[in-house]
């Protein structure tokens, strides 16, 4: 299983979420990315964005003014 990482630090939504897309598309389902943003509105979007396309969020977690989101890329892209 291959776990890719996504620096989307001091990036504003939306540009985390097509970051985020624009890797998905790049990688083969089963994949994990980890995506590392500063934008607390992440926590909203990312996922929802996951849900709209197939995608599993695996963890979520904060601190240090950092937001991580660990998704399972899923068979829709």
């Amino acid at each position: 299983m291959t776990r890719e990482i996504l620096n989307a630090r001091r990036l504003l939504c939306p540009l985390p979420v097509i970051r985020t897309q624009n890797k998905i598309k790049e990688m083969r389902p089963g994949a994990r990315l980890e995506v590392i943003c500063t934008d607390p509105g992440v926590m909203q979007d990312i996922p929802a964005w996951c849900r709209i396309h197939g995608h599993t969020v695996l963890e979520t977690r904060s601190g240090d003014h950092e937001y991580v989101i660990v998704i399972e890329v899923g068979g829709a892209v």
